[in-house]
C-alpha cells in the first residue's frame, strides 16, 4: 500500500480538502494500492461549515509516502507552525510532498522550495514570489512536478496534479479511470495562464494612476486603437520623448518593454472577442492589429498556453462558438519550431 497523508487544519477550504479525497479515497484508488488517511486536529474547522473528527496528528504525516498540503489562507499571513514542522519532518523522512493553491506558502516556509520551481493561484504567485525569493516561480502552469515536491495552482489545478500522481505512480489507464469517475479530462490543455484574468504584470501600472509625463492617458488611448500598426516611435512621438526616455519610462510605470505590452495588450483583446463574438480568428487578427491569423496563433499559443480555437471552446458565451472547431478559419496552426 501507498499511504497517502493529507493535512487538515482549521481555516482550509473544503473544495481542496476534498480533491484528494475523491481521487486517492476511491475504491478503485484503494484497489490499486492507495491508503488516504487524515491527519490534522480533531475539531478543525472546513470550510466555514464543518467540523474534522481525524484520527490521525500532523505528527503522522512523518509515516507517509505521500504528504498532500490543500489550501490554506492563514499560511499567506503565517503558515501554521505545527503544520510546517510536520511538513519538513515528512520530507526528510523521505516523503513526496505536494500542495494545492495556497498550500504552496506551508511548502515554501518548510524550506522545501527554496531554489526550485513552484507555483500556486495566479492570484498569490507575485505574493509567494516577493514573501519567498529563493523560490522559482511560475504563475503560468497548472502545476509543477519537482520529483520529490510539487506545487499546483489553484482549486481545480488540484485535481490535475492528484490525477498526474496517480499517472506517475500507476500509468495513464487508472488515472484515466479516476478522471471518468469525476467526469473530468484526465489531462487538461495549457496552463493556468488561460485562466488569468488580467495578464498585465501584478503591481504595475496599467493605465491608471498619476505619472508626471501622461503615460496612463497615453496607454488608455493605445487599448483603443490595437488595430493600428502601432511602433514604439510612434508612442513614443506621442509622448513626446525620445525613443531611449520613453523605453526607460515606459518600463518603470508598466513593468515591461514597450513591445510586450502592446503585444499583451492585443492578446488580451483577443481574448475578450473570442470570449464575446462569434468573429473568425482572421478577423480577429486584424481587429486587434496582428495582421495574420498565423501570427494571433502562434503568440496565442505562447502567451495563454492554447490556440485560440481551445480557449473559445472554454470559455465563449456564444452557443455558436462551440462548433468552430470545424471552422478552418479557427483551426490551430502548424507548430512552430
Amino acid at each position: 500500500m501507498t499511504r497517502v497523508a493529507l493535512a487538515v487544519t482549521d481555516g482550509m477550504p473544503l473544495f481542496e480538502l476534498s480533491i484528494p479525497c475523491t481521487i486517492f479515497g476511491t475504491p478503485e484508488a484503494a484497489g490499486a494500492g492507495y491508503e488516504l488517511v487524515a491527519c490534522g486536529t480533531p475539531g478543525a474547522n472546513v470550510g466555514g461549515w464543518l467540523r474534522s473528527e481525524t484520527r490521525h496528528t500532523l505528527d503522522d504525516l512523518a509515516k507517509a509516502d505521500t504528504v498532500i498540503v490543500p489550501a490554506c489562507d492563514e499560511a499567506m499571513e503565517r503558515a501554521p507552525g505545527d503544520l510546517v514542522k510536520a511538513v519538513r519532518a515528512a520530507h526528510e523522512r523521505g516523503a513526496r510532498v505536494a500542495s494545492i493553491c495556497t498550500g504552496a506558502f506551508v511548502l515554501a516556509a518548510a524550506g522545501l522550495l527554496d531554489g526550485r520551481r513552484a507555483t500556486t493561484h495566479w492570484m498569490y504567485t507575485r505574493r509567494l514570489a516577493d514573501d519567498y525569493p529563493r523560490v522559482d516561480v511560475d504563475p503560468g502552469v497548472l502545476y509543477i512536478d519537482e520529483g520529490d515536491v510539487l506545487t499546483s495552482a489553484g482549486q481545480a489545478a488540484g485535481i490535475d496534479l492528484c490525477l498526474h500522481m496517480v499517472r506517475s505512480d500507476l500509468g495513464a489507464t487508472m488515472a484515466n479511470t479516476l478522471a471518468r469517475r469525476l467526469v473530468v479530462a484526465p489531462h487538461r490543455a495549457g496552463g493556468q495562464a488561460q485562466f488569468i484574468a488580467s495578464p498585465l504584470p501584478v503591481g504595475h501600472g496599467s493605465g491608471t494612476g498619476g505619472d508626471q509625463y501622461g503615460l496612463p492617458t497615453l496607454l488608455d488611448q493605445t487599448r483603443e486603437r490595437l488595430h493600428e500598426p502601432l511602433t514604439v516611435a510612434e508612442l513614443a512621438r506621442r509622448a513626446n520623448m525620445s525613443l531611449r526616455h520613453f523605453s526607460r519610462r515606459f518600463i518603470a510605470v508598466t513593468g515591461t518593454s514597450p513591445l510586450q505590452w502592446l503585444l499583451t495588450q492585443r492578446i488580451r483583446r483577443a481574448q475578450e472577442l473570442l470570449e464575446t463574438t462569434d468573429s473568425s480568428v482572421e478577423q480577429i487578427a486584424e481587429l486587434v492589429g496582428m495582421g495574420t491569423a498565423t501570427t494571433l496563433r502562434r503568440n496565442f499559443h505562447r502567451i495563454v498556453g492554447v490556440s485560440p480555437s481551445a480557449y473559445r471552446r472554454t470559455f465563449s458565451e456564444s452557443r455558436g462558438a462551440a462548433g468552430s472547431e470545424g471552422n478552418p478559419d479557427c483551426a490551430p496552426a502548424p507548430s512552430q519550431p
